[in-house]
């Protein structure tokens, strides 16, 4: 690691350049709070580069050639960019990998009841949370309602300045004796963290007037009916714009920089990539934080499944071919890490910890104490790499995820090492990782945006 942080060492170029990129990822965080809202976006965007779908390639029987581009949608939630290189594919690839989905609240197939002339919705909370985190914020609703007949309607609530926002309550401290003397991850149960929705009721006798009230309201704005909310993905998550951090405006507080951060800093230098000898692949990926699991998570054979198409359009697929296409190929998994926190400083070991305006961080190994369900990067690919990011004048750090014995945290880098290619995580530091506002330095942002375009162009 240099003794300089990136903001003595950048020319003034390059804070203006640093200050222009943070302002469009803030502008990306503020708006894209789901993997759906993720993915929306970046595909908008990459047909103004040149982008095709992928799906309308296949199905006019098109050929691909060098320098053109592509790419495919795996259930609006997981996304697949390709621009395919100079040199036979079969000779690797290299691949960006970031996953898109982050810690939060999601609606119950059955959510909303009425309690005391209030209106609740059961939240069912996803990947690592601190439950007690949660209480007292300001929440929006995000998501889509899909009825019968096949109909999407998104869901955008809280985000406005003219909208309702919507909370989980907690108890007053003239009251909270007892819950003042439980550990703090008991403070809270999973089933304590009821939304909620409203409080005034339907003008006549009927059963739970305020729960039917809502749902008329619902029908209205959105023209759902209570047996929606089965086919409905809604998620709660804090409501509100990500915001420059510190009185000096060095970083960026907001909620899902975990691994949106990541995974916009991949996708624009994607779209900043230009004609290579390597074809080179981003993968945007859902599920990371449950395990990468189901359709949209990386063990998913979609990615696999992409490449074999983009062989088959340029003419040389076979599954041969595809295997060898897979080892022979180099990937980041660009996903975050946590920096060095002076309020918790007994959590790490400062010889292999990253801090915040040195880079992003390459993590060797992640996993738990022993390296446990960790991948475990090849010397020489590290060596590999380090000579590439020196030559092109990039700062990084090397670091571990805590003390060995303190816990731990995984990415998706071991799944794609199952494929027997050389896969290592790199990814930006943050701190409050997995709050509902994570803290993230914008040297370190634009850092990583300048790493990621280097890889795709030079490994």
């Amino acid at each position: 690691m240099s003794k300089k942080t990136l903001w003595e060492t950048y020319t003034p170029e390059q804070k203006t350049a640093m200050t222009e990129f943070c302002e469009g990822y803030k502008k990306h965080l503020s708006a894209c709070k789901t993997e759906r809202e993720c993915v929306t976006d970046m595909v908008k965007q990459a047909k103004s580069y040149g982008y095709e779908d992928l799906d309308e390639i296949i199905a006019q029987r098109k050929a691909l050639k060098p320098g053109d581009k592509v790419y495919a949608v795996n259930r609006g939630k997981m996304l697949v960019l390709v621009q395919v290189g100079k040199k036979p594919i079969e000779e690797g690839i290299n691949i960006l990998g970031a996953h898109i989905d982050s810690p939060r609240l999601d609606l119950k197939p059955n959510p909303l009841y009425e309690d005391s002339g209030l209106a609740m919705l059961k939240t069912h909370y996803y990947g690592g949370i601190k439950k007690f985190q949660w209480v007292t914020l300001p929440l929006a609703l995000h998501g889509v309602i899909v009825k019968k007949d096949g109909t999407a309607q998104e869901v955008v609530l809280g985000e406005d300045p003219s909208d309702p926002v919507l909370g989980i309550s907690d108890i007053l401290p003239h009251l909270g004796k007892d819950q003042a003397v439980k550990k703090l991850g008991e403070a809270f149960g999973g089933e304590d963290l009821n939304v909620c929705i409203g409080s005034i009721p339907e003008e006549d006798d009927g059963e739970n007037p305020v729960k039917r009230h809502i749902l008329k309201l619902l029908a209205e704005k959105y023209g759902m009916e209570e047996e929606d909310f089965l086919s409905s993905e809604l998620e709660i998550v804090p409501a509100g714009e990500a915001r420059d951090y510190g009185l000096d405006r060095s970083m960026i507080l907001g909620y899902g920089h975990d691994d949106r951060v990541c995974g916009y800093t991949s996708f624009m230098a994607m779209m900043d990539c230009p004609s290579t000898d390597r074809t080179v692949v981003t993968v945007l990926t859902d599920k990371e934080e449950i395990g990468s699991v189901g359709a949209t998570g990386m063990h998913s054979r979609f990615f696999e499944n992409v490449i074999a198409e983009v062989m088959e359009c340029c003419g040389t697929y076979s599954e041969m071919k595809l295997r060898r296409t897979l080892a022979a190929s180099k990937m980041l998994s660009s996903d975050v890490s946590a920096a060095f926190d002076p309020n918790f400083p007994a959590v790490s070991e400062k010889n292999n910890t990253p801090f915040f305006g040195y880079g992003p961080a390459f993590f060797k190994y992640t996993g738990s104490r022993g390296k446990s369900g960790s991948n475990d990067a090849s010397a020489e690919y590290i060596a590999q790499l380090r000579k590439l990011f020196d030559e092109e004048g990039i700062a990084f750090q090397m670091g571990e995820l805590g003390k060995v014995d303190q816990g731990g945290g995984g990415t998706i880098a071991y799944i794609p090492a199952q494929m027997s290619m050389d896969v290592i995580d790199m990814g930006i530091p943050l701190h409050s990782m997995h709050a509902p506002f994570e803290i993230a330095s914008k040297t370190d942002i634009y850092e990583a945006y300048r790493a990621y375009k280097a890889f795709l162009t030079r490994v």
